[in-house]
């Protein structure tokens, strides 16, 4: 009787990966894990070259996210190059550069078909949520036809990283919902990468007033860079008061609350013109007081939204044209091997004046 034969089985070497450890910890852990590979044939595996930390990554780490379990890699943007496709993509082959959209759509079910990608009942905002993400040196992208796009020739990389999520979610969050408009009067509240987000593609609506309140100076100057027109450092309590004096004592037409605190919401509340509309874009872990005895009489709206990214090809287009530079909000960069020290450098953004940090994966 013969020996039998050993298969040779292909090694799959581990990969670094940023993980949560729950919000009990103080930090995530940087480990080796398995590599991913395609389990559906929609699936895209990208080798990730660029990624970026996100507030609401910081949400995730401080217990807010209740959907991020423990033992999750962590991220949701980023740009990359495909290793592998599942049986279904036709549109994507291996070797192609792609930006990763921070939402996954299946394009078919009924919220897709209402472009409400981010309510996707196949997906949403899973990745570095629900199923692992892009703070990695790979990442497996379900639906990968309808959750990434071909990067252009010649596009700067570290800039479409700003197109994953935080482009898209200050305008259509912010500025779309916020129904900017050539003319109109808008405070935005709070002045991190969000904020910064929604005042630059709020000038494509050419308001005649863009107002960016927030309590770090160093903010409200990159803020006055970008394109406002007036920043007020609301430290002193007085910032509704500076407000109203700049708007003749009316409010501003569209408020937006950018951070996701109490303090924002109900400052926006305050600021809000009779007819206005307040648009929310802040992830918000604790409950708000909506103000009703003051407000129900006023004709306010006042708006919800997670991103779509119904935006994000529009955008791709502006960003080839030219007509943004949304490379301005990128100040700190690192490998992926010192992730944590771009954590703690992006956490403590009054002292580092961190905006948007690149890790190169």
């Amino acid at each position: 009787m013969g020996h039998a034969v050993p298969i040779a089985t292909k090694e799959v070497k581990p990969v670094k990966a940023l993980v949560y450890l729950g919000p009990k910890e103080k930090a995530p852990a940087l480990q080796e894990r398995p590599k991913p590979g395609v389990t559906a044939p929609t699936d895209a595996i990208v080798k990730m070259t660029l990624t970026t930390i996100c507030d609401t990554d910081l949400h995730i780490l401080k217990g807010d996210v209740a959907t991020c379990e423990p033992g999750r890699i962590l991220g949701h943007e980023g740009v990359g190059v495909i290793e592998e496709v599942g049986a279904a993509v036709t549109t994507f082959k291996p070797g192609d550069r792609v930006l990763i959209s921070c939402i996954t759509a299946c394009g078919k079910c009924v919220y897709c078909r209402k472009l409400m990608y981010s309510h996707c009942v196949n997906g949403g905002w899973i990745l570095g949520n629900t199923i692992d993400g892009t703070q990695a040196e790979f990442v497996r992208v379900p639906y990968a036809e309808t959750s990434l796009y071909p990067i252009p020739a010649g596009a700067d990389e570290e800039a479409l990283v700003m197109l994953s999520d935080i482009l898209p979610t200050g305008f259509e969050c912010g500025v779309l919902n916020g129904k900017v408009q050539p003319g109109s009067s808008v405070a935005i509240v709070g002045s991190g990468p969000i904020g910064l987000a929604a005042l630059l593609t709020a000038q494509f609506y050419s308001p005649a007033e863009i107002i960016m309140i927030d309590l770090d100076d160093n903010r409200l100057e990159v803020a006055k860079r970008f394109g406002a027109t007036a920043a007020v450092n609301s430290g002193d309590g007085k910032a509704v008061a500076k407000v109203m004096t700049m708007t003749g004592g009316r409010g501003v037409d569209t408020a937006i609350e950018a951070v996701g605190v109490p303090a924002t919401f109900e400052l926006c509340q305050q600021l809000v013109a009779p007819g206005g509309v307040i648009a929310n874009i802040g992830v918000h872990g604790t409950k708000v007081d909506l103000h009703l005895e003051s407000l129900w009489d006023r004709n306010i709206t006042i708006t919800t939204r997670l991103v779509d990214t119904v935006s994000t090809p529009m955008l791709l287009k502006s960003l080839g044209s030219k007509k943004f530079d949304p490379k301005l909000l990128i100040t700190h960069r690192f490998k992926l091997d010192r992730i944590l020290d771009a954590y703690d450098t992006f956490r403590h953004a009054a002292k580092t004046k961190a905006l948007k940090v690149i890790i190169e994966a």
